[in-house]
């Protein structure tokens, strides 16, 4: 069971908010009458920087769209912020000897910027794949936010590479918008709609090729920072959220729940008892965490029922079979046979 969205707050850094209010000004919409029926100001918002509201945070966003009436108000916003907004991250992306050690800094710390997501990053074969995991259902804020982050995380990569490896498909899991063709224009590639996943993909070829700007000594120091802010959000984090990092982190066989709890520096008996106060448990983490996995598997395509389980931490594929039967009321090759279509 998910955390219901009244319970969580969540960490978003001040430039971000700001950057929210000045595209809302930018469409001629007056930001005081924008945030004057939550009773903030443009100066009260970076004091909830910390501990954000989602709730508060969906509202914001859904009027911001009905006031300005631009639909693709999150596409602008992730169109506007520049490296330096992105704090010791960009400093660290930008001192990175490569693409594929900038894109694991997306994968170690993205939640270090926003605490609402995780990126996690898969190689397969000559295409790499970034999905954007929304670690807490954001309703309203949804389709703003992952258009935002998709945005920047392209913008970044295209800097500092000079545009030598390009991002060939942008998927997103909510119906086309109007301005379809507009994100397309934006992001200079193929964007689908409707998908079961957020992110994008690009090709293997050319993630070792060496970075111009590439700075070992700032490299080193910007991912210390970027070491240090995890390991303060971790001390608020809710157990959920962090047994759920913890399993995304180890996709080839899951951790059981004595071997998260040591992780945690926690006892399994306390694990168990924190998770059932947010409401879960170690065994529904878990299964959900193998549901999502297995659909974006056999969406990918390229692997065999044999490789999935075992992935998911099956030995045997036929506990597989009638675990994603349980789940999805279907075996997986009529799914599989559904995903490739879309």
């Amino acid at each position: 069971m998910t955390a219901e969205p009244e319970a969580v707050r969540f960490a978003i850094p001040p430039p971000y908010l700001q950057q929210i209010v000045l595209q809302v000004a930018a469409c001629g919409v007056d930001v005081g009458r924008w945030l004057a029926p939550t009773g903030l100001s443009a100066g009260s918002l970076a004091e909830l920087a910390q501990d954000f509201p989602l709730p508060l945070f969906e509202r914001l966003l859904r009027e911001a769209l009905e006031l300005t009436r631009e639909p693709a108000l999150g596409l602008l916003v992730g169109q506007s912020l520049q490296l330096q907004t992105h704090g010791y991250l960009g400093y660290a992306a930008l001192s990175s000897g490569s693409l594929r050690q900038a894109l694991g800094l997306f994968g170690a710390f993205t939640r270090a910027r926003l605490s609402l997501l995780d990126v996690v990053v898969e190689e397969r074969g000559d295409t790499v794949r970034v999905r954007i995991l929304e670690r807490w259902p954001l309703g309203a804020a949804q389709r703003p936010v992952l258009e935002a982050v998709a945005m920047a995380v392209k913008n970044i990569l295209e800097a500092i590479s000079m545009g030598s490896c390009p991002i060939n498909l942008v998927s997103f899991p909510f119906a086309a918008p109007s301005y379809a063709d507009f994100a397309g224009q934006l992001f200079g590639c193929r964007v689908r709609y409707g998908s079961r996943w957020a992110g994008f993909t690009l090709p293997s070829r050319g993630l070792d090729r060496p970075l111009r700007a590439a700075d070992p000594l700032a490299f080193r120091e910007a991912v210390n920072i970027c070491e240090r802010e995890l390991a303060r959000l971790a001390t608020t984090e809710t157990f959920a959220g962090r047994v759920r990092r913890l399993l995304l982190e180890q996709p080839n066989g899951f951790p059981s729940l004595p071997v998260c709890a040591r992780l945690l520096q926690v006892t399994p008996r306390t694990l168990h008892r924190r998770l059932l106060d947010e409401g879960t448990s170690f065994r529904e983490i878990l299964e959900q965490l193998r549901n999502q996995l297995a659909r974006d598997y056999l969406q990918l395509g390229t692997l065999s029922f044999q490789e999935i389980a075992y992935r998911l931490g099956y030995r045997d594929i036929a506990n597989f079979r009638r675990a994603f039967k349980r789940w999805e009321g279907q075996p997986p090759v009529v799914v599989r046979n559904k995903l490739m279509r879309h």
